[in-house]
Parts: structure tokens; C-alpha cells; sequence
């Protein structure tokens, strides 16, 4: 068993991790959620519980939370509030088995309301043990899930240069993905962090860059690319969304909070289709039943004030947005 599957250092790492995570656009989102005392409410990243204790507060005793998360730390944080907690249920999976959970739970199309917040965390970035930060030396792993699938070391030592640049590009947007394919191509076997990021940043020519550009490592786009990649994060969002919506009750909402372009446009992408009626021939007779809107967004784009990231600097990133259920 590795270090980030070992007991003793997952139960440390998830008791520092609690106490210093700030859950970003807090107020905003229980706000937006709208809680109802007795309802029942979904928190698809439970993450170190910094939302989900906030739901639970506006909830009365009849009220319930039901708290999934992929991460085992983030589990092991979770079950040690739920074991003080009645109101709480912990299940351990991923976005795309939500109609699964939900129906294990016994509340399928019974869900006042449901927060998912997409991406890595703090915690998962800040322990170098999980391999997803360039800032931190730690095995070149990524995996939400440590105990299953292919870490980011095994796909990069054996996938095709093809493959790799493919996913460079397409997840990271990098305009130098072949080169830096290449480049770990020849460099390979990798084993640690560093070694990707300095690889990394030895494809990026040393120009004149903005203060902006100077801030962001050259690794950035990488990192992030292979993450998504190794952890099938769009396809995940993509299912838990629909899902998570099919199963609000009439008048719930459903809030997601994103950090980068691609995960945005994909909710932008989803709620969109959620809140118009569908495209129709013209002059095709059509009942007003069979263009009804299942959606309604409540409200644009919700980002951080400046409040929130003088305490939290990460939130600059976060964009929340909502949609209710209105049919």
C-alpha cells in the first residue's frame, strides 16, 4: 500500500486539509440553493465539507444531506462528521454514478436541490502525495481515486506521441502540445512531478512575457490537461448533470461551480439545452406541451468579491452558476 492509500496518512491529511480549506463562493451558493429546512439535498463533491456543513446548518432535523465524493481522504473527512451527524448520508463514487447513489438512497426525482463543484481541490493540489501539482515534488499519479485506474505516470510511459499531444491540446489547450509530446517521449520513463514539469517548461521558448503570463507556470496547461484525461472529468460532469437535474423536485435548483473554460462550457453547454425549448421546423404544428422548458437559469455567471479573494486567492478562478427545475 503507497502513502496516499495508507490509513494512518489519509486520516492526517484529511484532518489538516479540513481545518485549512476554504470552501470557495460559499454564501453565494447556499443562497442560490434556496434550502429548504425539511429538504433533501445533494452534495456530489463533498470535498472537506465545507458546503455541506453550511447546507446542513440551514436544515432542520427532518431535513437530509446526501454526500458523494470519489477522493478517499475526502470520504474519511465525511464519515467523521456523519458519525455525529443523522442527517447525513456518505457514499463513496464518482458524477457518473449519481442515478446510481440516488437511487440507492431512495430519493429518485425527490431532490430539493444539488451542488456539484467541479475539478481538483486544495487539498487534493496542496498534498504533494497525489502527484497533481507542478509545485510540489510527489509521484506523477493525478488519480481522484488512488486505489483505481491508471495513474497519469502509467498512461504517459506507455501511450502514444500521438495520443499525448492530443490530450494536451484538447483538455489544455496548449498550443505546444507536440513539442512537449516529443519531449516526453524521449524523456520517459517519468516517475515524479517535477520531472513533467521541468520537461515541460524546457519546451516553452524563453521570451518576454506579461506579468500575467510570468505568474502562470509553463506546466500549468499540462497538468491540467493529463489530469482531466486520467480522471475522464468532462465526460463525468457531463452525466452528472443530467442526472443530478432529472432528479429535482419541482422548483429545485442545481448549482455547479467550475474553474477552467472547458468545465464551464460544458454547463453552460448543459443548461442551455435545459432552458430553451428545442429547435422546431418551421410551420410544423406543434402542442405547446412539446416545446415545454424542463429549466430556468437563475441569474448569470457568480464569481468571487473582492472580500473572498483577499482571504482565498484560488476563488478567482470559480464561476457559479444555477438552474431550477420548473417542469
Amino acid at each position: 500500500m503507497s502513502d496516499a492509500q495508507s490509513p494512518e496518512n489519509t486520516l492526517s491529511a484529511t484532518e489538516t486539509a479540513s481545518t485549512t480549506h476554504l470552501p470557495v463562493l460559499l454564501a453565494e451558493t447556499i443562497q442560490a440553493l434556496s434550502i429548504r429546512p425539511d429538504g433533501t439535498y445533494l452534495d456530489a463533491t463533498f470535498g472537506r465539507g465545507g458546503h455541506c456543513r453550511a447546507m446542513l446548518a440551514e436544515l432542520s432535523a427532518a431535513g437530509r444531506v446526501i454526500a458523494i465524493d470519489r477522493d478517499p481522504q475526502a470520504i474519511a473527512v465525511a464519515e467523521a462528521l456523519q458519525a455525529h451527524e443523522s442527517r447525513l448520508t456518505v457514499v463513496r463514487a464518482r458524477f457518473g454514478a449519481l442515478g446510481d447513489v440516488i437511487d440507492r438512497c431512495g430519493v429518485t426525482g425527490a431532490v430539493d436541490g444539488a451542488l456539484m463543484d467541479v475539478g481538483v481541490s486544495s487539498p487534493q493540489l496542496d498534498d504533494a502525495r497525489r502527484g497533481f501539482s507542478f509545485r510540489h515534488d510527489g509521484p506523477l499519479d493525478m488519480r481522484m481515486d488512488p486505489q483505481h485506474g491508471v495513474s497519469a505516470a502509467g498512461w504517459l510511459n506507455s501511450a502514444a506521441e500521438e495520443d499525448i499531444a492530443d490530450v494536451i491540446w484538447r483538455y489544455g489547450e496548449e498550443r505546444r502540445s507536440r513539442r512537449i509530446a516529443k519531449a516526453i517521449i524521449t524523456a520517459r520513463p517519468l516517475h515524479r512531478t517535477q520531472e513533467l514539469a521541468e520537461l515541460v517548461a524546457s519546451c516553452v521558448p524563453h521570451v518576454k512575457r506579461s506579468r500575467q503570463q510570468a505568474s502562470k507556470h509553463p506546466a500549468t496547461k499540462t497538468f491540467q490537461a493529463i489530469r482531466i484525461f486520467i480522471n475522464d472529468e468532462l465526460q463525468e460532469l457531463k452525466q452528472g448533470l443530467q442526472v443530478a437535474f432529472e432528479n429535482l423536485t419541482k422548483g429545485g435548483r442545481l448549482a455547479v461551480i467550475s474553474f477552467h473554460s472547458l468545465e464551464d462550457r460544458e454547463v453552460k453547454r448543459a443548461f442551455k439545452a435545459l432552458s430553451q425549448p428545442p429547435v422546431m421546423p418551421r410551420r410544423l404544428p406543434v402542442r405547446a406541451a412539446n416545446v415545454a422548458v424542463p429549466g430556468r437559469l437563475v441569474g448569470g455567471a457568480i464569481r468571487a468579491g473582492n472580500h473572498e479573494l483577499q482571504t482565498n486567492p484560488r476563488a478567482r478562478s470559480a464561476t457559479l452558476r444555477v438552474i431550477e427545475r420548473v417542469a
